[in-house]
């Protein structure tokens, strides 16, 4: 069959090939947006990470197409009901990179405790070695609130437990066994929020969650708290976070991950588009605010990039094809 594999990262082109070597394989190394290339609208397998954008009328091009594996934990970037009705087969990696990003959100929140950037620019702006003015604090002793124990969020728990920092977790299927065997504390969301030193999110990108914290719930949150999302940007509306970080009643936040940000990465998307939403708008200005504020860190979606957890990725995906081919795959995206 032939297959599109797009935005391979370095090396995957050769793991693919390898372990797919019946198959005519294309690879693109541009995001797909708007339209799809006329040299894969032929194809029968499509293969995508989240940067490629699959709607409804470009689904309609590829009379061919019945299986979309898709490489991320998230398919809100595929027009999957419409996929779907058309007999199209999608899959995706439930989880990957568990300890890889598990690693990363302490990364933030170890960056953030210690104020290691901040004194990193005043040392390399004028050797600056007075660390009087950025002290910071152990996480041992601190309360955690890790909202959604799936497997990256029991990962930073064990992590946590490590630190010997307190454990709060909230989850709407609370897991007993595992919060015995560490000491986690379950709670209503509010409650969790209220007691929290640290609050760092792990669930997915749903319409439920959407805005997670807002207005609303950024106010329920400790005092001098501090935010860490590794998860997906939209559970945070970034106008809110922005108010609760200026106002004083948020210390700090560490994200990987926020609203718009496809449109950093390559603003003429934003510039040359059509009928842009106002709160995409709002998002992308918030987000160029918080790159210039001291006591917030952001890296650019890259919680997930380590060998190990491509290769993850890679494999899962190789192994969602293969079962398409033959019914239904494990890791059929089922929509509600």
């Amino acid at each position: 069959m032939k297959l599109a594999y797009v935005t391979p990262y370095l090396g995957e082109e050769q793991i693919v090939r390898d372990l797919l070597p019946e198959h005519q394989i294309v690879f693109i190394e541009s995001a797909l947006s708007e339209y799809i290339p006329t040299e894969i609208l032929d194809v029968e397998i499509l293969s995508i990470f989240v940067d490629s954008k699959i709607t409804a009328e470009m689904l309609d091009t590829m009379p061919n197409l019945k299986v979309i594996a898709l490489r991320s934990t998230g398919f809100e970037h595929v027009a999957v009901a419409h996929a779907q009705e058309k007999g199209i087969i999608v899959s995706y990696v439930p989880h990957y990179g568990s300890q890889t990003v598990a690693e990363h959100t302490f990364a933030l929140m170890l960056e953030l405790s210690r104020k290691a950037y901040p004194m990193y620019e005043l040392l390399r702006s004028n050797g600056n070695l007075d660390v009087v003015t950025h002290e910071g604090f152990d996480l041992s002793g601190k309360t955690i609130a890790v909202i959604g124990t799936g497997a990256i969020g029991k990962r930073v728990c064990e992590i946590a437990h490590g630190f010997r920092m307190k454990i709060k977790a909230f989850d709407l299927y609370p897991n007993a066994e595992f919060a015995a065997t560490l000491g986690v504390e379950y709670g209503t969301f509010a409650e969790v929020l209220s007691t929290a030193d640290i609050v760092t999110l792990h669930t997915p990108s749903t319409p439920e969650n959407y805005h997670l914290l807002n207005t609303e719930t950024l106010a329920l949150t400790k005092p001098g708290a501090y935010i860490i999302n590794t998860a997906r940007g939209t559970l945070i509306d970034t106008v809110a976070l922005i108010h609760a970080l200026k106002s004083g009643h948020l210390a700090g936040a560490g994200l990987d991950v926020y609203e718009g940000e496809e449109y950093l990465k390559d603003e003429m998307k934003l510039i040359d588009g059509k009928n842009i939403d106002m709160a995409v708008w709002r998002a992308f200005a918030a987000e160029h605010e918080l790159l210039d504020m001291p006591n917030v860190i952001i890296t650019p979606h890259m919680a997930f990039n380590t060998k190990e957890a491509k290769r993850e990725i890679t494999e899962t995906t190789i192994t969602n094809i293969k079962e398409s081919l033959v019914g239904t795959p494990t890791f059929a995206v089922v929509l509600k």
